[in-house]
């Protein structure tokens, strides 16, 4: 029996600067309720 969730079931939630969606990352798994931004640029272009 596979412990993995597929990609397609992960959850998303929009970026706070682009507006893309993004997923669930393992390295968020303690703080997604804090996570707003895609990546380092839109962090940076706030």
């Amino acid at each position: 029996m596979p412990r993995q969730v597929k990609k397609a079931n992960l959850p998303t939630k929009p970026c706070a600067s682009c507006g893309r969606l993004f997923a669930w990352r393992k390295k968020w798994r303690a703080c997604w309720d804090d996570v707003r931004y895609c990546s380092d640029r839109c962090r940076a272009a706030r």
